[in-house]
């Protein structure tokens, strides 16, 4: 650089491939030969310094700018073809819409009009109406009477949906499980199934008088339908129900089985109903025997001035583990400086203090969900769209910046991807004059996919031995020993699992995801972005994984007033109607594409 201001020089701009190179030709030579011949120059000399600088300077800037563009032509370049590889990672399928014939023609009409919704409205408050309650200490099926309001909810359906009685085959599984068969014409071809779940959460009597509406009255107030259950999930249960009476009357006869499976104790994990109904199903068809299985789950999200349907594609693990801490007992009036509850206190305050860092494990659906919207949402974060990994980079390190980032969203995004920790239940001692000999807490864990319930055994037995180790106490981590005075024991509650298996998400051809997809653009048009994602909770599918590998977890109704959960498991639970009309409709489209569609 220094050359380039002590001679004067002609700049050559070639373009070789879009970029500018430059030359530089110096003329050093023939001005010392000229100036040989030449007189000395006077005055003039510190002029024709000036005007060449002026002239270097000038070039330089031309430089500069010629430079500039052609970088952001480069750059511009790149980002195209970048916007073009973003957008390759999440395709969307096109609106698929099943054939047509008059009858069914006429059947979507007839949803859509005031006569069906004041219809489906009182079927469904009549369902809201009885009050299938679930509770956690539900005894075995025929000795608790509790268990008896379910008879009365499978009367409901068998009155309410006379044609689906007549049609379709019913079976009782474990008694209240309720498992339809509509047969299809061609054996060849895997069957769908449709999921929901007939129990709802209890409702306090304590929060009672705190709703709008009573919980179990089905109020209708001209937009929204009021009760228990209104969005967890009568909705989906009479949605599929309504769907069904009405191909069924428009004289549709399917090629490929449908199946129904309707559990009766989802609230409380499932086991008394679901993994009855998926052990059935199973033995019948075999593994792998279907193909496809929707059940409840996520829906729509307005994100980044989009609108995304997130298809919950797996589910994170669980695991509640007991933690018990034995302590000499004695009289309270003379104690030891940390007793029983001391010591579980310091400890709960090392589990909090220790928490799960977030992370995405490459299978991970979140990071699908986040590279649609950067590829189709004009306002997703530009940040986080530089750490989205590039195609097939994992995401292994001890920091991970794009997790971290995406965190900032919120604590529901960041336990997509994070193993979430709870302390939920905590008791010890008996007597305020007695030291407490047994105290114990239950620690629920949420599992994060990629990661193990093994890890969280295993950074639990860390921790308790820590606190061991200071108060001199044994531990028994895991292995069903006995416990033992001055000890701390833990133990894996019932109902461990792992995280789900990931459905594939593939739409290139005709696939089961794709199906789906097609059919909730169908419904809702082609501005809406389809993409994979996650739910925190757990639903019956966990015990349908060898059943197929292709289950979606997804609410198909939907109301834009009406986005979130709709007072999921709290007081005031209610859905719009507009969205049941909606839910009715994408399951009727749903059985008819799946029924066309190019799959085994």
């Amino acid at each position: 650089m220094l050359n380039l201001f002590k001679r004067s020089s002609c700049v050559t701009y070639h373009t070789i491939h879009g970029i500018i190179s430059v030359s530089y030709l110096s003329t050093s030579t023939n001005m010392d030969e000229k100036r040989g011949l030449l007189p000395h120059p006077q005055a003039a000399v510190p002029r024709a310094r000036t005007r060449s600088l002026w002239v270097l300077l000038a070039e330089v800037a031309a430089l500069c700018v010629l430079l500039k563009l052609s970088f952001d032509a480069i750059l511009s370049r790149f980002e195209r073809q970048d916007r073009t590889e973003t957008l390759a990672k999440c395709s969307q399928v096109e609106p698929l819409f099943p054939s047509q014939n008059p009858s069914l023609s006429k059947m979507d009409d007839y949803i859509k009009s005031s006569k069906f919704v004041n219809e489906t409205v009182a079927r469904m408050a009549g369902a809201i109406q009885i009050p299938s309650q679930s509770y956690d200490d539900m005894g075995p099926i025929g000795e608790d009477e509790r268990w008896d309001v379910m008879f009365d909810f499978a009367a409901y359906l068998q009155q309410t949906f006379p044609l689906v009685r007549r049609t379709l085959s019913l079976e009782k599984i474990n008694t209240h499980g309720l498992l339809y068969t509509w047969e299809g014409s061609d054996e060849s071809l895997l069957p769908s199934v449709l999921m929901a779940h007939q129990d709802v959460v209890p409702v306090a009597e304590s929060t009672v008088g705190q709703w709008t509406h009573p919980p179990f009255s089905g109020h209708f107030d001209g937009r929204y339908i009021w009760g228990r259950g209104a969005s967890d999930c009568k909705n989906n249960l009479i949605g599929i129900m309504e769907a069904v009476e009405l191909l069924v009357e428009a004289g549709f006869t399917p090629k490929r089985t449908l199946v129904l499976s309707f559990g009766f104790d989802e609230e409380i994990s499932g086991g008394f109903g679901a993994s009855h109904l998926a052990r059935a199903l199973i033995n019948r068809y075999g593994k792998d025997g279907a193909a496809i299985i929707v059940d409840e789950g996520t829906g729509m999200v307005t994100k980044w001035g989009s609108t995304v349907a997130a298809i919950a594609v797996g589910e994170k693990g669980y695991i509640n583990v007991e933690i018990i801490v034995r302590m000499p007992g004695g009289h309270s009036s003379i104690p030891p400086k940390h007793n029983g509850i001391g010591v579980m206190s310091e400890l709960i305050t090392m589990i909090e203090a220790n928490l799960y860092e977030p992370h995405f494990h490459s299978e991970n659906p979140f990071l699908g969900f986040l590279q649609c919207c950067a590829s189709h949402s004009p306002e997703f974060p530009s940040k986080l769209k530089k750490l989205l990994p590039s195609h097939g980079q994992e995401t292994c390190s001890k920091k991970d910046n794009l997790a971290l980032e995406a965190a900032k969203l919120g604590d529901d995004t960041k336990y997509l991807f994070t193993t979430s920790v709870a302390a939920d239940v905590i008791s010890g001692g008996v007597k305020n004059n007695a030291l407490p000999e047994r105290t114990k807490v239950v620690v629920n864990h949420r599992v994060n996919v990629g990661d193990r319930t093994a890890d969280v055994q295993e950074k639990l037995t860390m921790l308790a031995e820590k606190v061991a180790e200071k108060y001199n106490l044994t531990v028994h981590a895991f292995n069903d020993e006995p416990e033992i005075p001055r000890s701390i024991t833990l133990n894996a509650g019932y109902g461990t699992l792992e995280p789900a298996p990931v459905s594939p998400t593939s739409v290139d051809g005709i696939t089961p995801y794709s199906v789906l997809s097609g059919t909730i653009r169908a419904l809702y048009g082609e501005e809406i972005i389809v993409a994979p994602g996650i739910s925190t909770g757990n639903t019956d599918t966990k015990y349908y994984w060898d059943l197929t590998a292709h289950i979606f977890r997804y609410g198909p109704g939907w109301d834009p007033e009406q986005e979130g959960i709709g007072g999921v498991h709290t007081v005031d639970e209610k859905y719009s109607v507009e969205a049941h009309i909606k839910s009715v409709q994408w399951f009727s489209l749903f059985i008819r594409n799946m029924d066309e569609a190019d799959l085994p």
